[in-house]
């Protein structure tokens, strides 16, 4: 193994780590202890900022001799020989609290520990860079301290709660300086210790927790008697004072206006034992009165005080056995100034001390239930103060007040019963065979409906409405809604009889129904009191419901026509298991089959409500307003015209008939709705059959060009004269390669010359116009890249008929055709470019120019040329 370094050495190398500026610091002033003590030296380092821990040696050093090593945290063999058995022994150690700061503890102080004590810090460093020792005086006492119970202790002190007791503690002492005692008086119980007065060394007294107001209040006191004895007097114990009451006696020494504790005795005073107070409650256990009549409980209280006691007695009330659930009340309270808290019907009274009376008056159903008594027994404390020493609560007195309960039977009986759908249903709730009424009582009723369901079936009762004893109706969740609308109706039309009235009476309201009766007793209080419950028997509400049925034909009296004249149709209406119907009409359109231009689309023309009300659905016509008429011919039949018909008029056309019942008023219930068959209009006419075709000379053109697209109209069959036509055009495009996007409405030409043109979000315009009589040119003037796509033409003919009347032909479509904006990429480089090769051409000939100035100005110089001599090289031999 190796050797150990030198201390020398392992100094040096602990000082290269320290820093610079350390101060060691002891208690200043000097240290008094007394012997058999322990005492505890402190020792740090401030301003340290070196290793993780600072190394001590302790020194000591009698009075008048040199110091003599005692102790280290650096070096084992630092102690001198004298200590060495004392550090083994672990009378004297050292216990580092920090890093920077240690203790040295010396147990059972002898006079011969009395003198200096040095602390130190070992460094070796070049310079002195603070403070590296620091010295403290202890000076060694003779115990004088004299701690006794005065008189012995006592094994045991038996009180009861309320009554005083007081204990003496006897402490002197006969120190040579001038010291002083405080006093503590502490009581233990189980492992807890509480301080209960203490008088410190400063003459000043100090309560202990929990204890503060029974100081303050004069309950708890210490006084001297004489010179030497401490006493303790409490003028009312109470359960928690129960405990060992010891003395704590500490000998404190003042020194520059510090003190300092220099030893603690304890000594064992007496045992008290607080005795409880004994109290017993009873009162009746069961009993049952009259109703009307009074009723009288006692409260039986059995005590082993004898001394002055004040019993605060309280009656309470509850419905259930158990006192300590919530919903208890107090009935009457005597305190203990015995003043009396009651109310009109109920009183509170005692004979003696020992027996209090309840007397309930005029009884009635609510006051069944339970009684208790709650006895709290209060002794007179210090300063007129009063303590609580015992309290108590009764078993449960059940009390049953009987009472003579009205007889009644109750009768339900349909006076309305409904043959279908919407008619009036009225049940009548009777009492019959009253027996036992009396003028406190009175009735209300509770409706309730259960739906027929099969047998194996749960059936469940809802409530629709309910009366309470204040007179107040309440809904259910079925009826809320029906009754503020007024469908249901409850009343009571008689003192023993209710009624129930549905106006209109629904599928959904077939099933049983039944009432419920329920009597009321007035009491005291003028409260209601549900006394009593009779249920009438069911009554079943059913009718066999057929379905409703509606029939619709529709007929043509004249079935062939052309353009221009007048179509009409007519719509017989049948119906059966429908109250009372009434009919609203509606007109509708389908496209033939083979027309392509609208397929599917079905067009609401006009309408008739039940009211016989016209309104106009989507005929949008302008100009043929007044060019379709629905009129009612009788209750069942309607008729439908159309002046002026069009060849675009040309389709399926059907009536849509909805029967309605009355359900009341002005309301109305939705039957049943059917649809006719179906009437077709069918031109069969020998015109011209129009196309139209997209065409461009120039299909694919260069940003900032014109487009100019034609659309043109072409015919085939009968030739006609263009005085006797008109076309609506209008040009879309589709943004896209595909015609996979919605087209975008560009502008349009009506046949009467009017122009409408779509607004766009780019600089491009557009014209429209008509070149020919059948060509409409569209032009967009300084095209963007935006206005590419496909782009088509929409064209609606107009034909005049012999009778004078434009006829509009069917909306007819061109073909797309797909136009391209191209970047003019020459004309959008040449500038860039010319501008970038002038720009070049200049400055490199600016360069050539500076260049050649300053090498002819600035730079010229004449050089000398030196002779160079000409010498061969030799060759060079060795022999």
């Amino acid at each position: 193994m190796g050797r150990l370094a030198p201390r020398p050495l392992l100094l040096a190398l602990l000082a290269l780590a320290l820093c610079r500026g350390r101060v060691v610091r002891v208690p200043t002033g000097s240290l008094v202890r007394v012997v058999g003590t322990e005492l505890v030296i402190p020792c740090n380092v401030s301003d340290y900022d070196g290793p993780s821990e600072q190394n001590f040696d302790w020194s000591f050093s009698s009075l008048g001799s040199s110091f003599v090593e005692l102790a280290s945290t650096w070096e084992a063999g630092f102690p001198a020989q004298l200590y060495r058995e004392r550090l083994q022994r672990g009378e004297i150690l050292l216990r580092r609290t920090a890093n920077d700061a240690v203790e040295l503890h010396i147990r059972n102080v002898q006079p011969s520990d009395e003198g200096r004590y040095k602390c130190s810090t070992p460094s070796t460093d070049a310079t002195v860079q603070g403070n590296y020792e620091d010295t403290v005086q202890v000076k060694v006492l003779a115990d004088a301290l004299h701690v006794s119970a005065s008189p012995q202790p006592s094994p045991a002190l038996s009180l009861r709660e309320g009554e005083p007791f007081e204990l003496r503690c006897a402490a002197s002492t006969a120190s040579q300086l001038h010291t002083h005692l405080s006093v503590l008086w502490e009581v233990h119980r189980a492992s807890a210790r509480r301080s209960i007065l203490a008088l410190t060394h400063e003459r000043r007294f100090r309560p202990g927790l929990g204890f503060e107001q029974r100081y303050n209040s004069g309950d708890v006191r210490l006084d001297t008697v004489g010179s030497d004895v401490y006493r303790l007097s409490v003028s009312r114990a109470v359960s928690a004072d129960q405990g060992l009451y010891k003395c704590v006696v500490s000998e404190w020494i003042g020194e520059q206006s510090t003190w300092q504790e220099i030893q603690e005795k304890t000594v064992d005073v007496a045992t008290v034992v607080i005795q409880p107070t004994v109290l017993r409650i009873a009162v009746a256990r069961n009993m049952s009165v009259a109703e009307g009549k009074e009723l009288d409980l006692s409260c039986n209280i059995t005590t082993d005080r004898m001394d002055d006691i004040r019993p605060e007695v309280t009656w309470y009330f509850s419905r259930t056995p158990d006192s300590t659930l919530p919903g208890s009340h107090v009935l009457a309270r005597m305190d203990r100034g015995s003043l009396v808290h009651s109310s009109p019907h109920i009183a509170l009274s005692h004979v003696d001390a020992r027996f209090y009376h309840l007397l309930v008056r005029d009884v009635s159903k609510e006051n069944s239930g339970y009684y208790f008594c709650h006895v709290a027994l209060w002794v007179p404390g210090h300063n007129r103060s009063w303590h609580k020493v015992a309290e108590a609560m009764s078993a449960p007195a059940g009390v049953d007040v009987t009472w003579l309960e009205p007889d009644y039977q109750v009768y339900l009986n349909a006076s309305k019963v409904p043959a279908f759908s919407d008619d009036p249903t009225e049940l009548e709730c009777r009492i019959v065979d009253m027996k036992h009424s009396e003028a406190n009582v009175h009735f209300t009723v509770s409706w309730y409906f259960r739906m027929n369901l099969r047998s194996n079936d749960v059936v469940t009762s809802e409530l629709l409405a309910v009366m309470n004893g204040d007179w107040t109706l309440k809904y259910g969740e079925r009826s809320k809604q029906r009754a503020q609308n007024g469908e249901l109706i409850f009343s009571k039309e008689h003192t023993d009889t209710f009624s129930f009235r549905i106006q209109r009476t629904t599928e959904e309201d077939r099933g049983n129904y039944y009432c419920v009766v329920s009597a009321w007793t007035k009491h005291r209080n003028n409260s209601w009191v549900k006394s009593k419950d009779v249920l009438s028997k069911p009554v079943n509400i059913f009718w066999a419901s057929e379905d409703s049925v509606l029939v619709v034909k529709a007929r043509q009296p004249k079935p062939f026509f052309a353009a221009g004249n007048t179509f009409e149709m007519t719509c017989k209406v049948s119906s059966k298991n429908i109250k009372s119907p009434r009919y609203s009409v509606l007109i509708t359109a389908e496209k033939p089959m083979g027309d392509l231009s609208s397929p599917n689309e079905t067009k609401y023309i006009i309408s008739l409500d039940q009211d016989s009300v016209v309104k106009l659905e989507n005929w949008t016509d302008a100009s043929r307003v007044d060019g379709v008429v629905l009129e009612k011919v009788q209750e069942d039949e309607f008729r439908y015209r159309m002046y002026q018909t069009q060849v675009s008029d040309a389709g399926l056309y059907r009536c849509v008939v909805t029967a309605w019942s009355p359900v009341g008023g002005s309301l109305w219930r939705e039957a049943a709705t059917s649809l006719s068959n179906p009437i077709e209009i069918d031109f069969q006419t020998s015109g011209p059959v129009f196309n139209a075709s997209v065409h461009s000379a120039t299909p694919s053109v260069i940003r900032g060009d014109l487009i100019k697209l034609f659309c043109i109209i072409t015919t085939e069959g009968a030739a006609l004269d263009p005085d006797d036509m008109a076309f609506d055009v209008s040009w879309f495009v589709v943004h896209s390669f595909v015609l996979d996007k919605a087209p975008v409405f560009l502008s349009s030409l009506d046949r009467k010359g009017i122009v409408n043109t779509a607004e766009r979000d780019w600089k491009s315009d557009l014209s429209l116009e008509r070149v020919g009589v059948l060509e409409f040119l569209l032009q967009v003037h300084g095209s963007e890249d935006q206005d590419f796509g496909n782009y088509y033409c929409s064209v609606t003919p107009w034909v005049k008929s012999p009778t004078g009347s434009w006829q509009k032909e069917a909306e007819i479509h061109s073909k797309p055709i797909f136009i391209t904006v191209k970047m003019d990429v020459l004309n959008a480089f040449k500038y860039p470019l010319l501008i970038g090769i002038g720009l070049s051409t200049i400055i490199g000939l600016l360069s050539c120019l500076i260049g050649y100035c300053s090498s002819h100005w600035c730079c010229k110089k004449e050089v000398q040329e030196t002779r160079r001599e000409r010498r061969r090289l030799m060759s060079m031999e060795m022999d």
